[in-house]
């Protein structure tokens, strides 16, 4: 299949329903509004095709961005290459369910993680701390720094409170990760969550949201989910 033929499929998959729930998450024009669960018939089509996947993510089409996350090849991405993905993703279901999902398959992961965290900007932050999500939550243990992942929980509990408010879901997604899925640092983890307390996110034209990690692990505990991992990265 060529971009044309895909661009075709995913339009007449659209529904003005799911385009409106994405438009209220921040996406905006161009979109269909295709629900993920729709392109996995397209995928049987096109397979991993990193070549398609470049040219569907600068359509700048939102369900065409993320059907591209679908096909990519992440080994075959450069840092570059996640450099101007990150920068197309103008809000986070792009930045943190497209190009950190896809960096967390990368063997670069951690290294372009690392800098997108150190950023100080939103999105980056956003990506950058979710593709650690993505990876504590598919990887074997043996495979992290249990010194840098400390040292990580240590800069959410000093920054959380002050950082960008899409990047706070993030930070504190970290917390309840490495809580559930990082054994070594389960301990640590519930003690920076408590330390940290309610995490306060702003929204544009509703009340304050409020996020609490130590309930999450908690209740991670209590239904035996402690260790979990998934098989897979991308569905």
């Amino acid at each position: 299949m060529n971009l044309e033929m895909v661009m075709q499929e995913l339009e007449a998959l659209g529904k003005e329903r799911t385009k409106k729930i994405y438009e209220s998450n921040g996406a905006h024009e161009p979109l269909f509004g295709v629900a993920t669960g729709q392109m996995k018939p397209i995928f049987k089509k096109t397979k991993i095709n990193q070549p398609l996947a470049e040219e569907l993510y600068a359509t700048g089409n939102y369900d065409a961005m993320y059907f591209a996350g679908i096909i990519a090849d992440p080994k075959a991405m450069t840092e570059a290459d996640f450099e101007r993905w990150i920068d197309g993703a103008y809000f986070y279901m792009l930045s943190d369910f497209v190009v950190a999902v896809t960096l967390a398959e990368a063997d670069i992961a951690q290294e372009v993680a690392d800098k997108w965290i150190a950023s100080g900007e939103e999105l980056r932050m956003s990506a950058g701390w979710s593709c650690y999500c993505w990876l504590l939550g598919n990887r074997p243990d043996s495979e992290f720094s249990e010194s840098k992942l400390a040292n990580l929980l240590d800069t959410v509990e000093n920054t959380i409170h002050d950082s960008p408010e899409r990047a706070k879901y993030a930070m504190n997604s970290f917390i309840y990760t490495v809580g559930v899925s990082y054994l070594p640092l389960h301990d640590k983890a519930v003690e920076t969550a408590k330390a940290v307390g309610p995490v306060e996110v702003k929204q544009d034209k509703k009340k304050s949201k409020f996020l609490l990690a130590s309930n999450n692990i908690q209740q991670a505990v209590d239904k035996e989910r402690l260790g979990f991992k998934r098989k897979h990265v991308r569905c």
